[in-house]
């Protein structure tokens, strides 16, 4: 068993191994987190965005930036290290290897005489009766005596000069790397110890351990209440209309959270003048429904007041306690959607199908928020699915302005189309915007988001889909900007923190109201577009039977489209009865308005044959006059489809007009005839 000074002098060792195992692997990838965000801080540059203030680098921001709880962990574990790294440079002597000779400045191998001359002359220095100093005392006791017996004894010098040791051979040595009191059994500090051992290695990890625990059982994905995934899978109903959509949002657990002031009461009273008519509580029962707004819990009316002050862009009017839980409220925000656009889109029917309507109306009711639009002003008109919402999150766009450029521009893509001197034209003379106001506008037109997409539908190993199949969904989604940026912030002058763009993808049945497939992409994270999109493409070519030089071929092409704006979406779904099928796939962003795709895609499911046969002849056999697909027709029926494609937000209509629309609707659907036959491909359409 090792001495108990050189157990006390290895607890620092012990201490500082354990700290630094974990902390610098974490200090690496903090470090590596940080670079990366000054790499992705691309944001919008317009007047409008940089007046906002929230990409300001100012040094209180980066001072209350750095000052979080974690930070400041590492930063006093590292203080601590340092610390622990002088304690152990400064007791490193005591647990050096015993030398007599270095004891008493002496070489090897010298003369007995030059010895005792030697140990003559330390007694001088340091024997009690010369020196009164203890530590002096100390020294002449435990080392240079020690030493001057080691040298004259011929049995211990030879043993020394043999073995390195004054004893002779030493064997193996282990001790525990504790302070000497905490291994004292003979008092009472014997009971240290095991407090050590039962709080440090069993009570400790419990504790975390429950902390854990209890904090999983709490909050779901993304750091969203299950409390509120719970209630948000029980109100999202398949009819759920996007202008409902907030009334289910609101109902947030998170939102609980806001304190309830009696000194808020007047200001909310103010708030609810002011939004009412965006409440849509000014219909024949406008008393009953209002008093029934009011019967909700305090919170919850509060938190959609202040959303729908936001959405009119009032959130200059609050007072500084209503600031500050109209911060909280929209600090969440972002995750919450997340969760409720899963809870629209996770396996509902009986065929594992979620529901396309509720699922586009949460991501509007996101852009609108990011945007700070109100929700009326995407109720269809002038041409448009989106209102005049597209062209309200343009800067210095009004309703004033809109309404001068209306023989023009009535739609967002209008706008686009336009050459950059007829725009400047157009916004100067016509709207009445300075020359700066202008240069705005085409910053914020270049960083907006073109998508396309290629999807492909197939089974793989087989030629054609037979109903029970395991189809395999595989999308190509590029985004481009005019500017030529992949990716970048949003223009978003008015939501008062930063935001990144996400997009999802849904490949959904419009006919039956069902999403087949639903995935998020984000396109700030290349390294991890490049692991996945390596992955899948590795794993198709091994299928196929390829060798590695086309496996490394592929995954090379598949790397630099990544690097190009492209994102690999891979998914399964079930081949559903035989039949020809009419698909959507929509490619929705949840901070832009007017840049979601929307494509077609017929997938051809065949019957299961009864021996199981597969192949080129079975898929591709002779079609029947219902087979043939006359493309101009279908050319005719995408734009017609692209035309008559009208805003939920808007006023509901007759019932019976419903009806008959709904009707002529499902028969041009019908009229469409398959194509898809196995696979199916095609490209994304602004």
């Amino acid at each position: 068993m090792a001495d108990t000074g050189e157990n006390s002098a290895l607890f620092p060792i012990f201490i500082l191994s354990i700290i630094a195992l974990p902390l610098v692997p974490y200090t690496i990838l903090k470090l590596l987190r940080v670079a990366s965000k000054k790499e992705k801080s691309i944001h919008c540059a317009c007047s409008v965005c940089s007046r906002s203030g929230k990409y300001r680098k100012s040094i209180l921001r980066r001072i209350s930036k750095f000052s979080t709880c974690s930070n400041f962990t590492v930063l006093l574990l590292w203080v601590i290290v340092i610390f622990l790294v002088y304690s152990i440079k400064q007791s490193s002597r005591e647990i050096e290897a015993f030398d007599p000779f270095s004891i008493l400045g002496l070489a090897p191998g010298v003369t007995e005489s030059a010895i005792k001359k030697a140990y003559r002359r330390l007694s001088i220095q340091y024997h009690p009766d010369k020196n009164p100093d203890p530590a002096a005392h100390k020294y002449f006791v435990e080392y240079i005596s020690k030493a001057y017996q080691a040298l004259t004894d011929p049995v211990s010098r030879e043993n020394f000069e043999k073995y390195g040791h004054p004893d002779g051979r030493q064997g193996f040595q282990m001790g525990i790397a504790l302070p000497q009191f905490l291994l004292d059994f003979n008092g009472s500090s014997g009971g240290i110890l095991l407090l050590w051992i039962l709080g440090g290695f069993i009570l400790l990890p419990m504790a975390f351990g429950v902390v854990y625990l209890s904090r999983a059982s709490k909050y779901g994905g993304n750091n969203v209440r299950r409390e509120t995934l719970v209630t948000y899978f029980e109100l999202v109903k398949p009819s759920l209309a996007p202008s409902k959509v907030m009334d289910v949002f609101v109902k947030a657990a998170e939102f609980m959270d806001i304190p309830v002031r009696r000194a808020d009461d007047e200001p909310l009273q103010e708030l609810f003048k002011l939004v009412k008519s965006e409440l849509n509580l000014d219909g024949k029962n406008a008393r009953q429904e209002q008093a029934k707004f009011w019967k909700q819990h305090p919170a919850i009316v509060k938190a959609e007041l202040l959303i729908q002050a936001h959405l009119l862009r009032k959130a200059d009017t609050f007072s500084s306690n209503l600031q500050q839980d109209y911060k909280h409220v929209l600090q969440f925000t972002p995750r919450l959607l997340e969760g409720l656009i899963k809870m629209a889109t996770v396996p509902r029917t009986a065929k594992g199908h979620g529901w396309l309507r509720p699922a586009i109306g949460i991501v509007e009711l996101s852009q609108c928020i990011i945007q700070a639009v109100p929700l009326s002003a995407r109720k269809a008109g002038s041409g448009s699915s989106d209102g005049v919402a597209s062209l309200l999150q343009l800067p210095h766009f009004s309703d004033a302005v809109i309404t001068k450029i209306a023989k023009k521009v009535r739609t967002l893509q209008n706008l686009l189309d336009m050459t950059l001197h007829e725009r400047a034209e157009l916004l100067s003379d016509v709207a009445g915007l300075s020359a700066a106001e202008v240069q705005d506008v085409e910053k914020v037109l270049e960083l907006m988001p073109r998508a396309t997409i290629e999807v492909t539908c197939e089974t793989e190993g087989e030629e054609g889909i037979q109903e029970g199949d395991i189809v395999t969904v595989q999308a190509w989604v590029t985004l481009r900007r005019a500017n030529g940026l992949i990716t970048a912030l949003p223009h978003a002058p008015y939501y008062p923190f930063p935001k990144g763009e996400n997009f999802w993808f849904l490949l959904a049945d419009a006919n039956s109201n069902d999403v087949w497939f639903s995935e998020s992409i984000n396109f700030m994270d290349e390294a991890a577009a490049i692991t996945t999109a390596s992955t899948i493409t590795e794993a198709k070519m091994e299928a196929s039977g390829a060798n590695m030089e086309e496996i490394a071929a592929a995954v090379k092409d598949a790397v630099a489209k990544v690097k190009r704006g492209c994102r690999l979406i891979l998914g399964k779904i079930q081949a559903p009865q035989a039949g020809i099928y009419s698909l959507n796939s929509h490619l929705m962003c949840d901070a832009w308005i007017g840049c979601d795709t929307k494509t077609n895609l017929k997938l051809k499911v065949l019957k299961r044959s009864r021996a199981g046969s597969r192949g080129g002849h079975v898929a591709e056999g002779v079609q029947d006059e219902n087979d043939i697909e006359d493309e101009d027709e279908d050319e005719d029926d995408i734009e017609e489809d692209e035309e008559g494609d009208q805003s939920e937000y808007s006023e509901d209509e007759d019932e019976d007009e419903d009806e008959d629309d709904e009707a002529d609707k499902q028969n041009n659907n019908s009229n469409r005839k398959g194509l898809a036959n196995g696979s199916a491909r095609t490209k994304g359409r602004k």
